[in-house]
């Protein structure tokens, strides 16, 4: 039997301060830039394989960037905690004290990549939304380990030998439900990944955001049975907001999957 892993790493990898200049680097920070870079450079591959407009990358980049962080953003605001954000709205804005929902973050994508393909009829909507699920699985990996790094998102009290204590919170050990989830999704970049490669321009719309949905909701629904609550509003639910937030995508998803074997047969 193991003894449970202590986490003292610190959150910042660079914190000084010159004179009037403040350097800090954080690890979530830093994680959240890696997996959008990855991104860019898997939709680059994706647009040279399908003989895609290579200079329409930057301009869905841009659009992925400001979706995601306004999504996440205002998820939190609106699905957590709405009641104290009406009372306090400058802090709306204020995303370094972080605050953050990822199904905000699917919404905002969704809308964005709607509006992207607008003006683009050789780019149909699930034609690239099937190719930027796959970047949001990496990404999903990397943000879910910055959460790690962190030291929030932590898990409920446990005595399994992998369990960590988080010195920035208490003393408790407890299940890592940040790596938790980080697992799953890298298990789905690896099937989505996989399936594009197999498939390429044959894809049928709609299957790799199916499973996408159904993967890294799924597996966000059963870590929050070991996962503390966000709020404390959460408590006196059967379910809380992430698995009631989870289970209309997870729907979707397997609506998505079955209309998209349907379109191949």
């Amino acid at each position: 039997m193991l003894a449970e892993i202590v986490w003292t790493v610190s959150p910042e990898i660079i914190n000084l301060q010159l004179g009037p200049l403040h350097i800090r680097l954080a690890w979530y920070g830093l994680l959240f830039v890696s997996g959008f870079v990855v991104g860019y450079n898997v939709i680059q591959w994706v647009f040279r394989r399908e003989q895609k407009p290579i200079e329409d990358v930057d301009t869905l980049t841009l659009y992925m960037i400001t979706s995601t962080v306004v999504g996440m953003r205002l998820g939190h605001v609106l699905f957590y905690d709405p009641a104290y954000y009406a009372q306090h709205l400058i802090e709306v804005f204020q995303i370094w004290k972080g605050g953050y929902a990822s199904h905000g973050a699917v919404i905002s994508i969704m809308i964005a990549i709607w509006l992207y393909t607008r003006s683009r009829p050789q780019q149909p909507f699930l034609w690239m939304i099937d190719r930027i699920a796959m970047v949001t699985a990496f990404a999903a990996i990397c943000i879910r380990v910055g959460n790690f790094f962190n030291q929030e998102m932590i898990g409920t009290p446990t005595n399994v030998a992998w369990a960590v204590v988080f010195t920035l919170r208490d003393s408790v050990p407890r299940h890592p439900a940040q790596l938790y989830e980080a697992l799953c999704y890298a298990l789905t970049f690896g099937v989505l990944l996989y399936l594009y490669r197999k498939q390429g321009e044959r894809t049928p719309h709609g299957q790799l955001l199916g499973i996408f949905f159904i993967m890294v909701f799924g597996a966000r629904f059963a870590v929050e049975f070991v996962k503390k609550n966000q709020v404390e509003f959460e408590d006196a639910l059967l379910l809380n907001m992430g698995q009631i937030l989870s289970i209309p995508l997870i729907l979707l998803g397997a609506y998505l999957l079955i209309r998209s074997r349907r379109l191949a047969s």
